[in-house]
């Protein structure tokens, strides 16, 4: 069973959902792409996605920070593009 811990609108037609799952007794976490199905609020995930190990998640959060890090240092992102919307 998976539980979503939050979605982000990737474009017109795609969401990415971050969820928490298990596959054969190991804990995930799973970033994939959904689009909408046939029925409505039906969304159907995509081959397009990342499972991690839940013991990597420290070793991600940090290479996400150098992303951002990055971002900011060649000015692709402003400061205040990160704070958290109201």
């Amino acid at each position: 069973m998976s539980e979503v811990i939050a979605k982000v609108t990737k474009n017109a037609r795609e969401t990415l959902f971050f969820s928490l799952s298990e596959f054969r007794g190991h804990r995930l976490i799973d970033i994939r792409v959904f689009v909408p199905g046939d029925a409505e609020d039906e969304w159907v995930p995509t081959r397009k996605g990342v499972s991690l190990a839940v013991g990597l998640y420290p070793e991600f959060k940090q290479a996400l920070a150098q992303v951002e890090k990055a971002l900011l240092d060649q000015k692709l992102l402003d400061p205040e593009d990160l704070e958290p919307a109201e």
